[in-house]
């Protein structure tokens, strides 16, 4: 091959490369601007907003709307809660629901792979479907069983909710994880007389981070930005964050104020942000963890 092919083929490369990069760009500044225009606007005054531009860089930086956002204020004949509470009540909702859903998954997983009984695969199956059950088609049935354990309009209740309807969820990712690795492993433990619960433990488990990893995030993200469960499932004292946030946007009396509303979404939304951040890249890895068996 000639130097003038060699040359027309790299400068081919780098323009296609350097195409690709300015369209990643421009795609990556339509999505980032929403935030960026939240951001702005939660730093700035309500009489700096209203003189002003909608996008404008803050004259003065003040932390006045996330301090009412966050905490419980007065303003006029209106108390507003703040997000504070609704913020502590998701932090005691989503932490057990992760942690018990992402076990029972586990568990399940672990059975459907390596315990299989009569009726498995048909368990599996129905099991399944729970992936594919609309929110909206359980609200009354599941509200009527709330109501007779005892629980609606409760934290526990709202725990009770998500761990059954994220068991479908882990226990498919679980159980697609689990059937590419080695049988080999369980069929010696069992030769050395490993009972059902050491190798779970001792085999099963210290393999299984890269799903684990995804099965926290997945459900973290899901149960934290729910609303329709928050809602109907709960009261004034148990209400999630995204329900705290809906109703301080949704407010109908006294000032509409926009920078209060921002920084309360981007208050509602750091969680999730966070964990993508600090682990979204062993999210990828655990989905394509076991993708390939050998």
């Amino acid at each position: 091959m000639s130097q003038t092919k060699v040359n027309d083929a790299r400068y081919k490369a780098i323009t296609g490369r350097a195409i690709l990069y300015a369209v990643l760009v421009i795609v990556a500044l339509y999505y980032l601007a929403p935030l960026f225009l939240m951001i702005v606007t939660s730093f700035r005054s309500m009489e700096e907003i209203r003189v002003g531009q909608l996008i404008e860089w803050p004259k003065t930086f003040t932390f006045d709307a996330w301090a009412a956002a966050w905490n419980q204020v007065q303003i006029g004949a209106r108390e507003d809660l703040g997000l504070k509470p609704y913020f502590m009540n998701s932090i005691r909702m989503v932490i057990p629901s992760v942690l018990l859903s992402t076990a029972f998954g586990a568990l399940n997983g672990y059975v459907l792979s390596f315990w299989k009984f009569r009726g498995s695969e048909l368990f599996f199956a129905f099991l399944l479907a729970g992936c594919f059950l609309p929110f909206q088609a359980i609200l009354l049935p599941h509200s009527i069983v709330l109501g007779k354990m005892g629980i609606s309009g409760s934290t526990l209740g709202l725990v009770f909710t998500h761990v059954v309807y994220g068991v479908a969820f882990t226990t498919l990712f679980f159980r697609n994880y689990y059937v590419n690795l080695p049988g080999e492993l369980i069929k010696a433990a069992k030769l050395d007389g490993a009972g059902f619960w050491m190798i779970f433990y001792r085999i099963i488990l210290p393999l299984s981070t890269p799903i684990l990893v995804v099965s926290i995030i997945w459900q973290f993200t899901q149960i934290w930005n729910d609303f329709l469960f928050g809602v109907v499932f709960s009261d004034p004292n148990s209400q999630p964050v995204t329900v705290g946030l809906n109703n301080m946007v949704n407010s109908t009396t006294g000032e509409k104020r926009y920078n209060v509303d921002m920084a309360g979404a981007i208050i509602a939304a750091l969680p999730t942000v966070l964990v993508y951040v600090v682990a979204g890249k062993y999210f990828v890895r655990g989905l394509t963890a076991g993708s390939v068996k050998g």
